[in-house]
C-alpha cells in the first residue's frame, strides 16, 4: 500500500507539474501577441500629440485661404495711384472697352420715370462698395482717378468749343465725383497743365484816367 501511495503522489505531482507548464506557455504566448498587436497599432495610428500638431496646420491653410484676396467688383476700398491710372489710359485694355470716345459717352443715367433728375445721386460708393446698380463712369472703372496730372482723363470732360468744365447733366457724374473734378481741373489750370483761352475784355480807361482840363482827346 505505501508503494502504490508513493507511485500515486508522483503521477500526481507529474500531472500539475505540466498542468503548470502547459498555463504558463500559453499565457506567455498571449501576452506576446498582446504586445505585438500594441505594438503595430501604436506605428499605423498617430499619436495624441501628432494629431493635436497637425490640426492647427490644417486650420492655418485654411485660414490662409480664406485671406487670400478676392476679386470684387463693388470693392472700392483699395486706393489706385495717379500714375497706374495714367498706363491705364495707353493701355490696349482701355482702348477695348472705350475705343476713341470718351467715357462717358456710352454711359446712360438710370433714373424713375420718363424725365430725368435735375441733380445726379450725391455718390455711387458707400463704405468702400458700390452701393448701386448704375454707377457712374467714374465710380464704375476703379482705374479713372480725377487728379490734375491725369491729363488725358481731364480733357475727356473739358469742352472743345468753350474750354469750361461739362456739366454732369452730360457726363452723369454723381456730384461727389463732378466735384472731385471740377477740383482738379482748377489745378491743372493754376500748375498750366491744361491751356485755356481768357476771355478779351474791353475796358472804359477814362474810369481810371480822368481827362485832364486842357488836354482833348483825339
Amino acid at each position: 500500500m505505501s508503494v502504490l501511495r508513493l507511485f500515486g503522489a508522483e503521477l500526481i505531482s507529474i500531472y500539475r507539474q505540466s498542468i503548470l507548464t502547459i498555463g504558463t506557455g500559453q499565457k506567455r504566448s498571449l501576452s506576446t501577441t498582446a504586445f505585438q498587436r500594441r505594438s503595430t497599432k501604436a506605428e499605423n495610428e498617430p499619436t495624441e500629440e501628432a494629431a493635436v500638431s497637425e490640426e492647427p496646420e490644417q486650420g492655418e491653410e485654411g485660414a490662409a485661404a480664406s485671406k487670400q484676396p478676392i476679386d470684387d467688383p463693388k470693392d472700392r476700398s483699395r486706393v489706385i495711384p495717379v500714375e497706374t491710372s495714367i498706363r491705364y489710359l495707353a493701355s490696349d485694355a482701355y482702348r477695348q472697352t472705350y475705343q476713341d470716345d470718351p467715357v462717358w459717352k456710352q454711359y446712360r443715367r438710370n433714373h424713375k420715370g420718363p424725365y430725368p433728375p435735375k441733380l445726379t445721386r450725391k455718390t455711387c460708393i458707400r463704405k468702400g462698395r458700390i452701393s448701386t446698380g448704375n454707377p457712374c463712369p467714374i465710380c464704375r472703372d476703379k482705374y479713372l482717378v480725377l487728379d490734375h496730372n491725369n491729363i488725358d482723363l481731364l480733357k475727356q470732360f473739358i469742352s472743345p468749343q468753350t474750354g469750361e468744365v461739362l456739366s454732369y447733366r452730360v457726363t452723369g457724374l454723381c456730384q461727389k465725383k463732378h466735384t472731385q473734378l471740377l477740383v482738379a481741373v482748377e489745378r491743372a489750370m493754376d500748375r498750366g497743365m491744361v491751356t485755356f483761352d481768357v476771355p478779351f475784355r474791353e475796358y472804359d480807361y477814362s474810369e481810371y484816367y480822368p481827362v485832364k482840363e486842357g488836354n482833348f482827346p483825339n
